[in-house]
């Protein structure tokens, strides 16, 4: 049996689509998988931050388009990149083990996070979660756009136009690399996005479902329902500071969530704890309290994309 596995060609996303590869494959000996290559919008826009041109959207939409027209039979996605809603055709088919879902800081000289000031510290970022979050541990902190894959950002970084970046700590870990000076930032500080670390495994529903048992993870599962249906409820778009994290614990979710004014204020944070098998109407039920509570204010106040 041979497959068609969609995917963008970043460095980042083949060695992602290269370990679902050898999931695929340790589970079904026999499978033939070739990798298609497809650039997204959100890589061909590379000078401007992508929240002026229709955010997140714009790295699974041509991906997305292929998997409908039958071009490849299923993709691998960063979560995180995915949407709220998704075609009707199309399911998540699969959700493998997760990675570390915090984010990690990288600075040029060894203990500048820690040690500070950070006051007028330069850090790169062009997430509007990141750059609020930040500004709300320290207003001082000067944020600039910074894109680019994860070589990319951390040559910037080492050659001084910066002072630090942030970045997915899954990322690093998952290209096998661990820069110099690299702090991790535990939940309390910086919420991850919601999906942060999880890969999807997107395909047209009720095509090649026994492919994917072999690779789907329970608990990573749960929680990717739960922070997404947070996501959905919210109705965020993608110039909104969300986050998200879920965390199973036996036949326990519990889901903190965060809705931002990219000024770092106001902030509205929440947390529910409930049955893993009520995972999705929880994540729901903590986005309508959230927006109750001044998260829809917020998002009134906030731009739409162009």
């Amino acid at each position: 049996m041979k497959i068609r596995l969609g995917t963008r060609a970043s460095e980042l996303a083949l060695a992602q689509t290269g370990w679902v590869v050898e999931q695929l494959q340790r589970a079904h000996p026999h499978l033939e998988v070739e990798i298609v290559r497809i650039t997204t919008s959100g890589d061909r826009i590379r000078d401007v931050p992508l929240a002026q041109f229709g955010g997140k959207g714009l790295f699974v939409k041509e991906i997305e388009a292929a998997l409908l027209a039958g071009e490849i039979d299923a993709a691998v996605h960063s979560m995180k990149d995915l949407p709220g809603e998704m075609p009707p055709a199309l399911v998540v088919a699969a959700v493998p083990l997760r990675e570390d879902p915090r984010d990690v800081v990288v600075t040029r000289v060894a203990g500048a996070w820690s040690a500070g000031p950070r006051r007028g510290m330069r850090v790169g970022t062009c997430s509007p979660r990141r750059a609020a979050m930040l500004l709300g541990l320290d207003g001082g902190i000067e944020i600039v756009p910074l894109r680019g894959n994860v070589g990319t950002r951390l040559a910037r970084v080492a050659s001084g136009d910066f002072d630090a970046a942030i970045l997915a700590a899954a990322g690093l870990r998952r290209l096998g690399i661990e820069p110099p000076h690299c702090t991790h930032l535990e939940p309390d500080e910086m919420l991850p996005a919601v999906g942060q670390g999880c890969l999807a495994i997107q395909a047209r529903a009720g095509e090649l479902a026994e492919l994917w048992t072999a690779i789907e993870d329970r608990d990573s599962r749960v929680a990717a329902d739960a922070e997404r249906a947070f996501l959905q409820r919210v109705s965020g778009n993608c110039v909104t500071p969300l986050a998200g994290l879920a965390r199973v614990d036996g036949g326990l979710v519990s889901l903190r969530a965060v809705i931002a004014h990219p000024a770092g204020a106001p902030v509205v944070r929440d947390e529910i704890e409930g049955d893993a098998t009520t995972a999705a109407a929880l994540g729901e039920e903590l986005a309508v309290r959230m927006l109750a509570a001044g998260g829809a204010a917020i998002l009134a106040s906030l731009p739409e994309p162009v």
